[in-house]
């Protein structure tokens, strides 16, 4: 087996204590990944139940997971059924929102920021802040983010295919607690990423990735919460069966708060394929209900773009911004070095907008009184 060097997450984030043994209650019961809507782990359920051996190639920990994950399905589809489709049920505590199908979603430090950045990979470095003395340790450098936000990091940088990879990875692990083991085979993986092909180029291309998620170590500071650790905590490979065991701190939650993340199209995605720049925009204007006008240099600092002069990056970003109007809907207006986005919001930033005018209504009739 293959394991990567990821460990758990690092806790500075103050955590109600009156909560810790019910979400430890919670982690007991629930440490096997209810992922039936995988289709290929509802037929080896089935195959488990219906014999008392497990094939060789599977370790004793997936194989006692294989004989719990029937009965997980069952209930969970039971679960399901009972739910009217327009309703969509309070995530418990440690679980994500249950966004649907067709979306993805991402914390919005992830798209405001140079974090993921809009590179190709032949142009990845490492970054880390070499110590004053050669007895410390190297440390994370500062990413430039948007105001609001603060970010470090640690380890090789990551780029859009990178946020692709952890996107799904998360969309996968939605479903339980965060904290448990998620199960999925890596043919169905890079199927959903848009990677062609299941031989070992691919492979390889998923499991580097996976490893600078495990390995690079982050800080993000955002209100009143710091999370500091790694965006994957560990992750497990079958060399043969190619059946992935992904893990997530608990932690991560704190990336998602009210208003903190952001349910990007991930067809939109997909169409934008490999162009670092359009994947890079369209992730940082899809987290704006009501894009402000901002500069050229402003957007070349934040996407972390390698083009060193102004002039050529601006020429990319138009060129860009064509292709993002006719594949997302996101027209960009050029007046000189500023540019103006216009794009219609989601439903839900939609109703956070007539949130803000209506409070922003009555603001203004109060100071009229």
């Amino acid at each position: 087996m293959s394991m990567a060097n990821g460990n758990s997450t690092g806790r500075e984030i103050d955590m109600d204590k009156a909560s810790q043994p019910k979400r430890r209650a919670q982690r007991r019961q629930a440490k096997i990944t209810a992922v039936g809507d995988l289709p290929f782990m509802q037929d080896i359920a089935r195959e488990v139940a219906a014999s008392d051996a497990v094939g060789s190639e599977i370790e004793p920990v997936l194989g006692q997971a294989l004989q719990r994950l029937q009965q997980v399905i069952e209930e969970r589809d039971t679960r399901e059924q009972a739910i009217p489709t327009a309703a969509i049920p309070d995530a418990p505590i440690g679980q994500l929102d249950l966004w649907p199908e067709p979306q993805r979603g991402s914390p919005n430090p992830f798209l405001r920021s140079a974090l993921f950045s809009a590179i190709q990979s032949e142009h990845r470095r490492q970054l880390e802040q070499k110590p004053a003395k050669a007895t410390e340790n190297t440390a994370p450098v500062a990413i430039v983010s948007q105001a609001g936000t603060s970010i470090a990091y640690k380890g090789k940088q990551l780029d859009q295919f990178d946020l692709d990879v952890w996107l799904q990875a998360i969309h996968f692990a939605r479903r339980q607690p965060l904290g448990n083991d998620c199960f999925f085979r890596g043919s169905e993986f890079l199927r959903a990423i848009g990677v062609k092909g299941d031989g070992k180029t691919a492979y390889d291309l998923l499991d580097e990735a996976l490893n600078r998620l495990t390995d690079g170590t982050v800080v993000i500071k955002q209100d009143d919460v710091t999370f500091r650790g790694h965006l994957i905590s560990s992750y497990v490979r079958g060399d043969r069966n190619k059946l992935y065991k992904i893990s997530f701190a608990e932690e991560i939650l704190q990336l998602f708060g009210w208003s903190s993340w952001t349910a990007l199209q991930w067809q939109e995605r997909r169409n934008l394929k490999g162009k670092a720049l359009e994947l890079w925009l369209h992730g940082f204007y899809s987290s704006h209900a009501k894009p402000y006008p901002l500069s050229v240099e402003y957007l070349h600092q934040l996407c972390g773009s390698t083009t060193q002069q102004i002039k050529h990056f601006k020429a990319n970003l138009k060129k860009a911004f064509i292709r993002l109007e006719k594949l997302a809907g996101i027209k960009a207006i050029f007046q000189g070095n500023i540019v103006t986005v216009e794009r219609l919001p989601s439903p839900a930033q939609a109703k956070h907008l007539a949130e803000q005018n209506k409070q922003d209504r009555e603001l203004r009739l109060k100071s009229t009184v």
